[in-house]
């Protein structure tokens, strides 16, 4: 046995090596960084250094009480919830609902033609998605001389603060829905096409087969992205709170509104060089998304039988 081992390791030697770097990539720029929440229970200053990591004056949960007795706590993490809610709501059901209609789709130009345009909108930089809010949204921009030729007022779409969430949650579906859709489209591949052909040949109409038989063969793959999706709730993913859309896309005028964890945390982090205050707010975060993650797995594998564990 240890002899056939070695050799199908010898057989797959390029295979393995490649599998040995992507776990050193894991190991140096994940794991071992982790050493670095310490400094949330020390008083830790940067000229220290990374032995100042470990020799820092411990101060226990001082960090941590100071952060969820800030006056901006409440604010912070409303603003996180709401935003990453209101994302979820719409940026979870329209890929499944685009990966449905696609597969419907017949024409290989057609699908191949809207499948691209819109998964491309994913790889434009959130930095090209602002400048394109400017040129849209501003009071001199496109959106508003529509509305004054219309006879309606010019309005500050990127300084207002009731405005800034439709308008994060509308730029957050453009730029992710055909990335998503496109998972859910693999997962459509999977299914057993004997099963349309005899739903077709029983009278099943295109909804009931859609009901019936497409929904049950992708339900594995809804369960787990909406569970990395619960668990991202408090930043990035699915329909996390995006810092780089939070941070480009706020200012003094919608930052009631704009102000998250994520850009709080940068903020007193690398702004003002609390390190450790930034430390106990990051490990905050990441506790309350693991703990989404594993509650959700929880009743995942409670209501459906299937979950990522």
């Amino acid at each position: 046995m240890k002899k056939s081992l070695v050799v199908r390791l010898l057989n797959q030697r390029w295979l393995q090596l490649f599998v040995l770097l992507g776990m050193a990539y894991l190991l140096i720029f994940s794991y071992i960084p982790m050493a670095g929440i310490v400094i949330a229970f020390n008083k830790y200053k940067l000229n220290s250094g990374i032995v100042g990591m470990f020799t820092s004056p411990f101060v226990g949960f001082d960090n941590f009480i100071e952060f969820f007795t800030d006056y901006q706590f409440g604010d912070l993490f409303m603003n996180t919830i709401l935003m990453s809610v209101s994302k979820l709501f719409f940026t979870f059901p329209l890929p499944i609902v685009l990966a449905l209609a696609l597969n419907e789709v017949k024409n290989r130009k057609v699908k191949r033609t809207v499948q691209t345009v819109s998964y491309l909108p994913y790889f434009i930089s959130w930095v090209i998605v602002y400048g394109f809010c400017n040129i849209m949204f501003t009071k001199n921009g496109v959106v508003n001389d529509l509305l004054a030729a219309l006879g309606g007022a010019r309005a500050a779409f990127l300084s207002e603060p009731g405005t800034f969430l439709p308008l994060a949650v509308f730029t957050a579906v453009w730029k992710e829905t055909g990335w998503w859709a496109i998972i859910f489209l693999a997962s459509i591949t999977s299914i057993d096409l004997s099963l349309y052909d005899a739903a077709e040949v029983d009278g099943a109409s295109r909804l009931q087969r859609i009901f019936y038989i497409t929904l049950p063969g992708i339900r594995p793959t809804i369960t787990v992205v909406l569970i990395l999706a619960l668990g991202n709730l408090m930043g990035g993913g699915l329909s996390g709170s995006k810092f780089q859309q939070e941070y480009l896309c706020g200012n003094s005028g919608n930052l009631e509104r704009a102000e998250i964890l994520q850009t709080y945390i940068m903020k007193v982090g690398l702004s003002k060089a609390r390190y450790s205050y930034a430390a106990a707010a990051g490990l905050v975060q990441s506790v309350i998304g693991l703990s989404l993650v594993g509650i959700s797995n929880f009743a995942a594998n409670k209501l459906t039988g299937e979950g990522l564990f």
